[in-house]
């Protein structure tokens, strides 16, 4: 996680810089957003905007409290065997839409060192659709032959109202269900 001192201030400048991922060694799962928005960055925390249903929809389906602290949170995921992390490593982009992410500001995450360091991940799964976009772009060309799962699911960010909460649910409960593991409400 970044220092507070590494965070300028999100809301004034517009290069941003994301966090370490998140994830045990043993992670079959790995979510990845593109950037932290400005409400992430200055809390160094991944979706700490209070609208974000993230936290909400993980706590229903791998069945921990959305209310706990933020360190127990992570914990619970690492436990499920799900990782979390950005396509971005850094960027520039003023406020926290991805659509003013400036493409020729982009710098991937080192992908080929975390998929080494985790060979149980089977699925990668794009929380929204720039996410799933960058990634496909400028991550995947230079990782060829890689067998997993790619599934692309709604954005739990509040800027992302197309989809109800309950429909946002449903798909993501089924993606952060491993195959042959069931898990209850």
């Amino acid at each position: 996680m970044p220092r507070q001192s590494d965070i300028a201030d999100p809301g004034q400048s517009s290069h941003v810089q994301g966090f370490a991922p998140v994830a045990a060694a043993d992670a079959r799962i790995l979510v990845l957003g593109s950037m932290p928005g400005v409400a992430s960055l200055r809390q160094a925390r991944y979706y700490a905007h209070p609208r974000n249903a993230f936290w909400p929809i993980a706590a229903q389906v791998l069945g921990f409290d959305a209310a706990a602290d933020y360190p127990a949170r992570l914990q619970a995921l690492q436990q499920a065997g799900v990782a979390l992390w950005d396509v971005l490593q850094a960027c520039e982009r003023p406020g926290s839409l991805d659509a003013d992410i400036r493409a020729d500001t982009l710098v991937p995450n080192d992908f080929a060192a975390f998929l080494q360091a985790h060979p149980r991940l089977i699925r990668i799964c794009f929380n929204g659709g720039k996410a799933a976009a960058l990634f496909r772009r400028h991550v995947l060309p230079g990782l060829p032959g890689l067998a997993l799962q790619y599934v692309d699911l709604p954005s739990t960010s509040p800027a992302h109202a197309a989809a109800s909460f309950e429909k946002k649910l449903a798909v993501w409960r089924e993606a952060l269900t491993p195959p042959g593991c069931a898990r209850g409400d």
